[in-house]
């Protein structure tokens, strides 16, 4: 793994100080908050948190708690303090991430994010508040779930509007958006677009690390390859001549990295012989 340290995963982005300071009007937002952030100092393991920051490599404390976890305290806190409409909803998720002060209360504002009281909040309108966790967070442990849970929901209630958003993230400077592009079909299986999964996957095969924001080269290189090969790799679950066809076909451009992860599954169950 690269796991050299992205500032850019710890802070708000410039122009957002000022909203750290802003409570609220919703009282079951910060009620709910409050709950959560209690929970998870309560349910923490200093010694746990050392080793999870360690790995991480990361500027941001841990509280030590495991991730199956936050997800029971989430559910939890959101039966009491349950969010009525889209707006305390996302208000929630954005009051939670930019106040976080532990790493856990960001996975937290995340499976905010990902269990709507209606499934329809999940739609074009909550796209801002997604490119915002994907572009600050700016790493996979917040980012892969806001990516395949997130925009891909957003992407199956309105495809042919988020379809034309993901082929813009597609060649998007940060490399974060263009990850969550390729990402967003991981679990449709056979309801993925072909067509779109190849067209947000072409910008970034050849230098990954044309997409400037959101790390160093070496990271967007990394986990741009990466995604193209857990993209395919999940693909051919579904259809391998598919995947097959399009890693022999692209064999000189895609890189060795894509080429292994695509071909995972088939190498292994003797469908394939060899990477190309």
């Amino acid at each position: 793994h690269v796991r050299q340290r992205a500032q850019a995963q710890e802070e708000p982005r410039q122009g957002r100080q000022e909203e750290l300071s802003r409570v609220p009007a919703d009282r079951t937002v910060v009620a709910l908050a409050a709950d959560l952030v209690s929970a998870l100092t309560r349910a923490g393991d200093p010694q746990r948190a050392r080793g999870q920051q360690a790995y991480m490599k990361s500027t941001m404390a841990f509280h030590g708690v495991p991730v199956p976890t936050v997800r029971r305290l989430v559910r939890r806190a959101l039966e009491r303090h349950a969010l009525v409409d889209e707006t305390a909803w996302q208000e929630a998720v954005r009051f939670l991430w930019r106040r976080a002060t532990h790493r856990e209360q960001r996975y937290a504002a995340v499976e905010v994010l990902l269990a709507p009281a209606d499934a329809a909040w999940l739609a074009p309108s909550v796209v801002p508040l997604i490119e915002e966790l994907v572009t600050t967070g700016a790493w996979w442990d917040t980012g892969d779930a806001v990516a395949i849970n997130g925009m891909g929901a957003v992407l199956r209630s309105c495809p042919e509007e988020t379809a034309r958003l993901l082929l813009r993230w597609a060649e998007d400077d940060d490399f974060w958006k263009r990850r969550t592009a390729i990402l967003a079909q991981l679990k449709f299986k056979d309801a993925t677009d072909e067509a779109l999964l190849c067209a947000v996957i072409e910008p970034s095969i050849d230098d990954p690390a044309q997409a400037t924001q959101g790390g160093t080269p070496a990271q967007a290189r990394f986990f741009l390859r990466k995604a193209i090969g857990w993209a395919l790799r999940e693909y051919s679950k579904t259809n391998a001549r598919f995947v097959i066809d399009y890693v022999h076909e692209r064999a000189e451009r895609l890189s060795p990295l894509s080429k292994r992860e695509a071909l995972k599954v088939l190498l292994k169950n003797g469908a394939v012989a060899a990477v190309p």
